[in-house]
């Protein structure tokens, strides 16, 4: 899936008003796609303007989300749920994995319309482990009975489950923390969790600021504390070096190094061993 084969702009499914921004198609701006409405376009130059690492910020975030794929597969993980998967972009979780594991199972999930149409065009080419499901990221179990995902993740077998960038998008009412939880109570053990989230404590006002920009949008919700970010990770073993900005989780010399002063998200990856070896995460 990539940004030079997308057609100008997406059409519009029932059910979308593309004169509300999306989370989806705004990320999708961000990393210079093309598959986004003019509102979209509006929210994202208008926050663009006062907080122009918002770009940087998506290009640090995708390259984690690679990295973290990658050291997944090297420790075993051959088939994949990428959960809030967004608009297709370069370096997919599926063609990620598939250069370690050629016939990797990937399952994308997001609640946008668009995503899915573009989605299953793109993924046409070997939909037998390949597929994606149109649903709320708040129902892990409609997602998991889903029979998109059923014919082709057995769940019998450790997952690598993606929560990149998406648990932003809840309000503390939403109950975030116990949302991961139950996610992990439908993985085996063995499975491999990747969870970023922006932060606020380096930037309180510039937070606030983007915060408030997206109660406008689809996905309004909430940027956390470092602190209250690790909770996600209660329950998993942590990989190291832990839970640390974008720019420190086991950088590769050949991407751009990014300050975390100016992307500030942290990001963490963690094994589930199951219920009886829950520890909390350092």
């Amino acid at each position: 899936m990539n940004h030079d084969v997308s057609p100008a702009a997406p059409g519009t499914p029932p059910g979308v008003d593309p004169t509300v921004p999306s989370s989806a198609r705004l990320y999708d701006y961000y990393l210079g796609g093309k598959n986004n409405y003019a509102a979209d376009r509006e929210a994202a130059d208008k926050l663009l303007a006062a907080v122009p690492e918002v770009r940087m910020w998506a290009r640090a975030n995708r390259a984690f989300m690679g990295r973290a794929v990658e050291v997944m597969c090297e420790n075993g993980i051959d088939q994949f749920l990428d959960i809030g998967a967004g608009l297709p972009a370069q370096d997919p979780v599926h063609e990620v994995a598939r250069r370690h594991h050629p016939d990797a199972r990937v399952v994308y999930v997001d609640h946008d319309p668009v995503v899915r149409v573009h989605a299953e065009a793109l993924l046409a080419e070997r939909p037998d482990i390949t597929g994606v499901v149109e649903a709320d990221l708040r129902d892990p179990e409609t997602i998991f009975a889903h029979p998109e995902l059923t014919r082709r993740l057995d769940l019998s077998r450790p997952v690598g489950l993606l929560l990149v960038a998406v648990l932003h998008f809840l309000k503390d009412e939403q109950h975030p923390h116990a949302l991961v939880r139950r996610y992990l109570e439908q993985l085996p053990a063995g499975s491999y969790v990747a969870i970023s989230h922006t932060e606020s404590d380096t930037h309180p006002e510039r937070a606030r600021f983007v915060q408030e920009l997206y109660e406008s949008t689809s996905s309004p919700g909430k940027i956390r504390s470092i602190a209250e970010i690790r909770r996600f990770f209660d329950g998993l073993t942590v990989l190291e070096p832990g839970v640390v900005h974008l720019a420190d989780w086991r950088p590769r010399s050949d991407e751009p190094r990014y300050d975390p002063e100016q992307v500030w998200a942290v990001c963490g990856v963690g094994r589930w061993d199951g219920p009886a070896a829950d520890s909390t995460a350092t």
